[in-house]
C-alpha cells in the first residue's frame, strides 16, 4: 500500500524538529499528528506565520506517533512525499536513526517531484487549500500522484 505524507517541521541547518505530520493512504485513510517536543522559540518568522496558525491542537510525544503510524500504515508501506528530502529525515527520526526503521519498512521515500521530473514538470493540480498544513499537504501528494499515474 502506497502511503502519501507531508511534514511540518522547524529547521536551523544542523537539526529537524517535527511539528505535525499527515499521511493519507492509497484508499483514501487519514492519519494527523502534532508533535508536542518541538521548541517553537526556535520556529522562523515564516513557520511561525504559514505553519502555526493551521494546527489544530491535541499534540502527541513522539513516541505515541511512532507508534500510530506505525499501526496505520501496516508492515510494508511504500511512502511517497512532495520534495521527500526532508519529510523523510523527520518520519525516520520518529524511530531514532533510520536503521531503527521498523524491520519490513523501506529505508527509503519515493519523491513525487523527481517522478514530475522524470515525466517532464507535467503541469500537475494547484493546491487549492490548506497549504502548510501537513494533512492537506498530504492529500494534494496523493492526488497529483494519482494525476501522473494516468499513461504519458
Amino acid at each position: 500500500m502506497r502511503y502519501f505524507f507531508d511534514t511540518e517541521f522547524i529547521e536551523d541547518g544542523k537539526t529537524i524538529e517535527l511539528i505535525s505530520i499527515g499521511l493519507i493512504s492509497e484508499d483514501g485513510r487519514e492519519f494527523y499528528a502534532e508533535s508536542n517536543e518541538y521548541d517553537a522559540k526556535k520556529a522562523s518568522p515564516w513557520v511561525k506565520a504559514h505553519v502555526f496558525p493551521k494546527l489544530k491542537g491535541g499534540a502527541l510525544d513522539r513516541k505515541a506517533i511512532a507508534k500510530s503510524i506505525k499501526a496505520f500504515v501496516g508492515p510494508q508501506p511504500e511512502f511517497w512525499a512532495y520534495y521527500a528530502d526532508y519529510d523523510w529525515v523527520v518520519l525516520c527520526q520518529l524511530y531514532g536513526t533510520m536503521m531503527e526503521l521498523p524491520e519490513s519498512w523501506p529505508k527509503y521515500c519515493m519523491d513525487l517531484k523527481q517522478l514530475m521530473v522524470e515525466r517532464g514538470n507535467l503541469n500537475v493540480p494547484i493546491q487549492q487549500a490548506g497549504h502548510h498544513n501537513a494533512l492537506s499537504d498530504a492529500v494534494w501528494v496523493r492526488g497529483t500522484w494519482l494525476s501522473l499515474r494516468r499513461p504519458y
